[in-house]
């Protein structure tokens, strides 16, 4: 019996007396859904402004005025060598607390090193959100706890552990999704490839939010992809892209929503990509007049995504000049808090050098500990240093001490 040739894909004119290619070849996807608008998605300024919940935009508001101080006051930190970098994500507030309060208690957040703000919105203590940035501890808080990652430091990593969890968490029957954040850089790696190659396949339910502020460091968007969109990148993986206005926190709030719910229901994963602007350099060691001209940050200066909110929600009689100092005060007490906290010295234990390095410790590992714990005990016995520590595996990761001080 002759095989049927619909099991075998076979390149065009391989069987020439076929009058078309064998049904093998046809798209596995109509690719017209998946494709994002020709333009980026927006609310503020348009109709849509009008029917979006008063609530859910004062507390926006709230937490993009608390956001921008949370930035001003860490960039401060570091100037002040209580942090050993930071990289701001001032300018891109609103992706950051969208992507946090559209997420439900038992969703995964998955930030890259740029979102500490994010960690904060959801509900993380911001000193535990800045102590991997201090050089403090591995991490800083417990990820179970608050269904938040690590912050990712490599580029794009967190993105196949996003799929990871999101496909796990669909063959338990559990509820959840993860949603995953990325730069236009991240874009660039073969994580963003193989994660997003991974979930559609899966149809796992995850989210991919995509900040493109601009710049790779110092490497504008133009150089590193002729697509496009990065949102056009999704259609070759099989799901859909969107593009929204990053600086337009009831956009991508709106956007992010429809892509988590879509996840929820079993529909597959979606790309987001917010068009947005990195107004401060990359890091504090970062001199970003290098690379590119004043008067393109000013231009995204006047597209600032607090004053675009605020202006929005005062014209509609949603917002007071009492709610904007309310909202400015409780940013301004967070910031203080911050400051006294972040200027106590912390109590480290070097011993917590060898914990969470492997689940059980190699014969190296443990040789390195006592060699380690045998000079703190000489150092303390000669009475110029600290003594031993309590051991691996004991240190919390949150023995900030309160305190105060003046770093502003």
């Amino acid at each position: 019996m002759k095989e049927s040739s619909t099991s075998v894909q076979e390149p065009p004119g391989a069987a020439g007396h076929l009058p078309h290619p064998p049904p093998a070849w046809r798209p596995r996807t109509d690719p017209a859904p998946l494709l994002p608008d020709p333009e980026p998605y927006r609310v503020l300024g348009t109709d849509a402004a009008a029917g979006a919940d008063p609530a859910l935009s004062l507390r926006l508001y709230a937490e993009l005025v608390r956001g921008r101080r949370y930035n001003t006051q860490a960039t401060a930190l570091t100037k002040q060598g209580r942090l050993a970098v930071y990289p701001s994500s001032t300018g891109q507030e609103a992706c950051q607390v969208a992507a946090a309060l559209v997420l439900r208690e038992q969703d995964w957040l998955f930030p890259s090193y740029r979102d500490t703000l994010a960690a904060v919105a959801r509900g993380l203590d911001p000193v535990q959100a800045l102590t991997l940035l201090r050089g403090d501890w591995h991490t800083g808080y417990d990820p179970h706890e608050h269904r938040i990652a690590p912050l990712s430091t490599p580029l794009a990593t967190q993105l196949p552990h996003a799929v990871g969890l999101a496909h796990a968490a669909r063959l338990k029957g559990d509820d959840v999704v993860a949603l995953a954040l990325v730069g236009d850089g991240g874009t660039s790696e073969g994580d963003f490839h193989e994660a997003l190659n991974f979930a559609a396949v899966w149809r796992a339910p995850v989210v991919f939010l995509v900040q493109n502020n601009g710049f790779a460091i110092s490497v504008p968007l133009a150089k590193q992809t002729a697509a496009p969109s990065l949102a056009h990148k999704a259609v070759g993986y099989g799901m859909p892209g969107r593009l929204v206005d990053g600086n337009d926190v009831l956009a991508v709030h709106t956007v992010l929503g429809e892509a988590l719910a879509r996840a929820g229901r079993g529909e597959g994963p979606t790309l987001v990509e917010a068009v947005t602007y990195r107004i401060e350099a990359h890091t504090n060691a970062d001199d970003a007049t290098r690379y590119r001209a004043g008067d393109e940050v000013e231009i995204w200066r006047a597209h600032d995504p607090v004053r675009l909110l605020e202006h929005e929600l005062t014209a509609r009689g949603v917002l007071d000049e009492d709610g904007i100092r309310k909202a400015a005060e409780a940013a301004e007490t967070m910031a203080a808090r911050l400051r006294d906290r972040m200027n106590a010295e912390p109590v480290l234990d070097p011993m917590a050098l060898f914990a969470h390095v492997y689940a059980d410790q190699t014969t190296q590992l443990r040789e390195q500990a006592a060699q380690l714990r045998a000079e703190l005990e000489a150092s303390a016995e000669e009475g110029s240093g600290e003594g031993p520590g309590e051991g691996p595996g004991e240190h919390s990761g949150k023995g900030h001490a309160e305190g105060s001080g003046e770093v502003r």
